[in-house]
């Protein structure tokens, strides 16, 4: 199998919406929507303790559903240490969160990806850099977040595993939820 079929395998929301799976992830979807009595997370990270876990496989899912409930859905994988979202949805990347953090002239609408999903839209990690813990702690990322906040009924942010990297734990203060993502 290629690393393009196995990728569309993961999205089984997308591909097979009335799967058993895909009915466990619009469950998460529900449980997320009713566990947020006094407000709405609109802003969630998702990671893991460690890798393989399945958390960007979950966070795409997560953002696919919210999207086909008519949410207009924001993945951002902020996982600059093993970016994943670009082969998962089939996008071509070479400039992304990264570029714009390290104000390397990056225009957010060039590097926001629509998908083919209605509503889903995609910032993949970008160009690799030695300081990702830096550059999402950042006062810029803080800012990009709140912007997307405004423009985005929802925002899905795919981090790296919280054992590997403090990325995840340094984006905390700038979101409304987490999901930790456990192996069975």
């Amino acid at each position: 199998m290629s690393k393009q079929q196995t990728a569309k395998r993961k999205l089984i929301t997308a591909t097979n919406p009335s799967s058993p799976i895909a009915e466990q992830f619009k469950t998460l979807r529900a449980g997320i929507h009713f566990s947020s009595v006094d407000r709405e997370y609109r802003s969630i990270l998702v990671t893991s303790p460690e890798p393989e876990s399945g958390k960007s496989t979950v966070s795409a899912n997560l953002a696919i559903c919210y999207a086909k409930q008519g949410n207009k859905t924001l993945l951002i994988d902020a996982d600059m240490r093993k970016p994943t979202s670009h082969r998962t949805f089939g996008i071509h990347y070479n400039i992304g969160l990264s570029d714009v953090l390290t104000n390397t002239g990056a225009d957010l609408q060039d590097i926001l990806h629509q998908t083919e999903i209605d509503n889903l839209t995609i910032l993949t990690s970008g160009t690799m850099v030695p300081n990702p813990n830096e550059l999402l702690a950042s006062k810029k990322m803080e800012q990009l977040i709140k912007r997307f906040t405004e423009e985005y009924d929802q925002i899905i942010i795919d981090t790296p595993p919280i054992l590997a990297s403090s990325d995840a734990l340094v984006l905390t203060p700038y979101v409304e939820g987490a999901i930790v993502v456990l192996r069975s």
